[in-house]
């Protein structure tokens, strides 16, 4: 039976839980309701999938009617809220602009930082809940500057990489109840509590992308980034062509259509993007190598004062990467640098 730590008795606490569809937030929803609290599920639909939506989505489609089924399976009542507008603005033009900049964005994060955590916070106010519920992997602890998140107890799931930027006043309200329990729990549990999604496949790539071809949605939302420009070297000697930087991304060696090889045989990466100059800046592995990593819209949950004087840390460079050891040390306009 969990625990969501909250001032009001279980039967007197509303919880809002935010409801995808999948086997995740299921799960989630079954757990607050079988714990007594008063549970609520809302779903956003997040973007126009068609009638259908194609396995490995979510938050469209037959995600919504499952999440529904759900909802009336374990007796909780459920809204469906249209957030079509707001994801396309902050999501998936974000998105698209990032590409068009030389980035390689990370919309889940974006959508976590503003729809997901923000807007749905501010639903959840609304109904007047004490709560909001998610079925992320990561787990929520007080310290002594307040609310922390830290890894989920199952590495292979934790979402700690993508949940970065929730900030302490959104911690304040929200619970991670699939924090300490791995994925194969998760899944007997829904069988076990009879939940229809069980079963259900994981969401996959990106939501908003259909055939998983993202760069055909870049060339249509911003057509800049898929204008043609020049392969060079880090001297400025031009190797060849591209057909836009949205094919391309740091670190990336396949697709550069250059026999990926230097003058010495030695094979050839993405060293950076120059998107005003609409070229890919191209070099030997050893070029990627960085000994510091500039930060910016940094989002430190510990005290203030730590990050000034500076921290020994670990980090994450990928969301699959094992945790580095590495100092992190706060610099002028909230950003920060990474030894």
């Amino acid at each position: 039976m969990i625990d969501l730590g909250l001032a009001k008795p279980k039967g007197r606490s509303r919880v809002v839980v935010a409801m995808s569809g999948g086997v995740d937030s299921a799960t989630a929803a079954a757990l607050v309701k079988r714990a007594g609290y008063e549970a609520v599920g809302v779903t956003l639909r997040l973007y126009d999938a068609g009638p259908r939506t194609r396995a490995g989505a979510c938050c469209a489609g037959e995600d919504i009617y499952d999440a529904r089924r759900v909802a009336d399976a374990i007796g909780i009542p459920h809204y469906v809220l249209d957030y079509n507008e707001r994801f396309r603005k902050d999501v998936i033009d974000d998105f698209a602009d990032a590409y068009a900049r030389g980035e390689t964005p990370i919309p889940c994060v974006r959508c976590n930082q503003t729809v997901k955590f923000r807007d749905l916070l501010a639903v959840a106010r609304e109904l007047g809940a004490d709560a909001l519920v998610t079925g992320h992997y990561v787990r929520r602890l007080e310290g002594p500057s307040g609310p922390e998140l830290h890894r989920a107890q199952d590495p292979a799931r934790d979402q700690s990489y993508f949940l970065f930027a929730t900030t302490a006043d959104q911690l304040a309200m929200l619970r991670f109840p699939l924090g300490g329990m791995a994925k194969a729990e998760t899944r007997a549990l829904a069988a076990e509590l009879g939940l229809g999604v069980a079963a259900k496949p994981d969401s996959q790539d990106i939501c908003f992308v259909s055939g998983g071809s993202y760069a055909a949605l870049v060339e249509r939302l911003r057509p800049e980034a898929a204008q043609p420009g020049d392969i060079v070297d880090e001297m400025g000697r031009v190797l060849g062509t591209h057909r836009g930087i949205v094919h391309f991304t740091v670190g990336q060696r396949r697709g550069l259509g250059l026999g990926a090889t230097a003058a010495d045989g030695e094979p050839l990466f993405v060293l950076r993007l120059d998107a005003a100059r609409r070229q890919v800046v191209v070099g030997p592995k050893a070029r990627l190598a960085m000994r510091t990593v500039r930060l910016r819209d940094v989002n430190w949950l510990a005290a203030a004062a730590t990050l000034e004087a500076g921290a020994d840390v670990t980090v994450k460079l990928r969301s699959a990467s094992p945790p580095l050891p590495a100092r992190v040390q706060g610099t002028p306009g909230g950003a920060a640098e990474v030894t």
